[in-house]
C-alpha cells in the first residue's frame, strides 16, 4: 500500500507495464499469512479483498464474479451432489454449491489465517458462524485448511460431480510459483481423475483482453488437450473467464447450459439464457491462435 496527497492506496498489476490503483478508505485488516499479503478494506466498490496487491473480490461485483464460476459448472455437470472446492477463500462458492443442490461440499484452502479474516470482515461469503460450522463439518459444508494437491488423494470413492479451482490469477512470469502448480497439467489430470460420471472441473482462467491474456490461452489450450468437452464462460461484466471442462464428449456444451437452466436449483441473479448464449464464445485471439 502507498500513500498519494493524505490518501491510501493499492496499486494492482494490469498487465506489462500497466497498474490500477484503488484508493483504499479505511483498512479493516492487514497483514501477511505464510502465503500472501491480504488487505481487506472500504474502496468505492464497498468491502474488498486484495492478495499481494492482486483484487480478489469486492462488495460491488463479488456476485458476478462467483455466478459466472459457479453457474456454468451447475449446468453443465450431470448432477450436483458432491463439490470439491479448491482456493475461494470468502465461502460464497461453497454457499452456491449447496444452493444448487450439493450434500456434500468440500472446500479445501491452504491459507487458514486468510480464510478466518474473510469471515470476520467481508459481508459476503462465509460468517465467522459459518465458517465455525464448516470447520467442524457440521453441516454440508466442510472446510479443509490443506494443500489442494495433497487434497485430491482424499476424494471419495464415488468422487466428485464438480471440481472447482479458484486461485489468484497464474503468474505468467513465475512458472514456480505455490499456486502456479494448481493451474498446470498435471493438476488438471488430478482433478479430472476424482471426477463422477458426467463430473465437470472448473477453473477461474485469466482475462480476456489481448494485453492480459496469456494465462487465458494457456488455461484454454490445457483444457482443449485434456477434457473432450470444454465450455468457455467470459464474464461480460467482470473481467475474468472461466474455463470447463467434461470428459465425455457433448457436440453442444452451450446448447446443454441453455437446457439445464430453467431446471437448475440455483437461480442466479446476474446470468441469464440470453448471458449464456454471449458469454459462452471464446475470445478471437483465445479461438485463432498461431
Amino acid at each position: 500500500m502507498i500513500e498519494i496527497d493524505g490518501q491510501r492506496w493499492i496499486k494492482e498489476p494490469m498487465g506489462a507495464d500497466l497498474q490500477r490503483l484503488w484508493r483504499v478508505d479505511e483498512v479493516l485488516w492487514e497483514g501477511d499469512t505464510p502465503y500472501q499479503h491480504v488487505v481487506i478494506g472500504r474502496t468505492g466498490q464497498g468491502v474488498s479483498l486484495f492478495c499481494d496487491d492482486d483484487r480478489q473480490s469486492t462488495e460491488f461485483s463479488q456476485l458476478v464474479y462467483h455466478e459466472a464460476m459457479m453457474v456454468p459448472a451447475f449446468l453443465l455437470a450431470a448432477q450436483v451432489e458432491r463439490v470439491l472446492i479448491i482456493g475461494s477463500s470468502e465461502g460464497v462458492a461453497s454457499q452456491m454449491s449447496v444452493a444448487a443442490g450439493a450434500t456434500r461440499v468440500d472446500h479445501v484452502d491452504i491459507d487458514e489465517l486468510c480464510v478466518r479474516k474473510c469471515a470476520e470482515h467481508l459481508p459476503y461469503g462465509y460468517s465467522t458462524e459459518d465458517l465455525a460450522r464448516a470447520e467442524r463439518g457440521d453441516g454440508p459444508i466442510k472446510l479443509h485448511y490443506a494443500d489442494g494437491w495433497g487434497f485430491l488423494d482424499q476424494a471419495p470413492p464415488e468422487g466428485y460431480d464438480i471440481v472447482v479451482v479458484d486461485l489468484p490469477d497464474e503468474r505468467a512470469d513465475d512458472a514456480d510459483g505455490q499456486h502456479n502448480r494448481l493451474y498446470g497439467m498435471e493438476f488438471i489430470q488430478r482433478c479430472q481423475s476424482v471426477l463422477s460420471a458426467g463430473g465437470v472441473v472448473a477453473f477461474q482462467a485469466g482475462c480476456p483482453t489481448v494485453w492480459r491474456n496469456e494465462t487465458l490461452i494457456r488455461a484454454y489450450n490445457r483444457f482443449q488437450a485434456a477434457f473432450d468437452t470444454v465450455a468457455y464462460f467470459g464474464s461480460d461484466e467482470h473481467e475474468w473467464a472461466f474455463i470447463f471442462g467434461r470428459v465425455e464428449p457433448i457436440d453442444d456444451p452451450t446448447n446443454v447450459l441453455l437446457e439445464a437452466f430453467p431446471k437448475s436449483s440455483y437461480r442466479p441473479e446476474t446470468i441469464d439464457e440470453a448471458t449464456i448464449i454471449g458469454a459462452t464464445v471464446p475470445p478471437y485471439s483465445v479461438r485463432n491462435q498461431g
